[in-house]
């Protein structure tokens, strides 16, 4: 069975308490009110309708936002006084889920002579500049590739925007 992702033209706005209904209550005002404040900053971008999707605000529009469109939401929601401007997460777009392979790793822990953990690669990766802004969607696993050799893959899954912008720059 196939299911629908969320579309990339989707701004999600994270909250952190229940504020969602309660924004969602004027939601006709507010898409006026947001394209209004797109229309001042010269985005081609428009919202068409405001959803909820439990504690999160889910805004429908008709293009990509850009990070400027996601500052003017932003904006525009804290300053609402239907919901806690404290609650209230930066806007991102819908993401995807991609898995990379690490391969060349030693399988044994040079210091302790043991099996790598996942708490290492971890702790490897936050270390390394190239994983910066890297979110780890699960654990990373880790296979032994024969019996012999003391190498590894892992295998890492990431969050990434639709158009696996952190992927790309990953692999290249």
């Amino acid at each position: 069975m196939t299911t629908k992702s969320p579309s990339c033209k989707q701004v999600i706005v994270p909250m952190k308490d229940d504020n969602a209904s309660n924004f969602v209550k004027d939601s006709s005002i507010h898409v006026f009110n947001i394209n209004h404040i797109l229309k001042n900053i010269k985005s081609s971008t428009m919202t068409d309708y405001i959803r909820t999707d439990g504690k999160d605000i889910i805004i429908t529009t008709n293009n990509i936002a850009s990070p400027s469109d996601l500052q003017a939401i932003e904006k525009y929601v804290k300053s609402t006084s239907c919901v806690d401007s404290d609650q209230v997460q930066f806007p991102r777009l819908s993401q995807s889920k991609f898995y990379l392979k690490i391969i060349g790793v030693p399988y044994l822990s040079e210091a302790t002579n043991s099996r790598i953990s996942f708490y290492e690669v971890k702790r490897i990766l936050k270390n390394n500049y190239t994983f910066n802004d890297v979110v780890l969607a699960s654990k990373p696993r880790i296979v032994k590739v024969s019996l012999k050799l003391n190498m590894a893959i892992i295998w890492i899954d990431i969050w990434d925007a639709q158009s696996s912008s952190k992927a790309k720059s990953l692999i290249n």
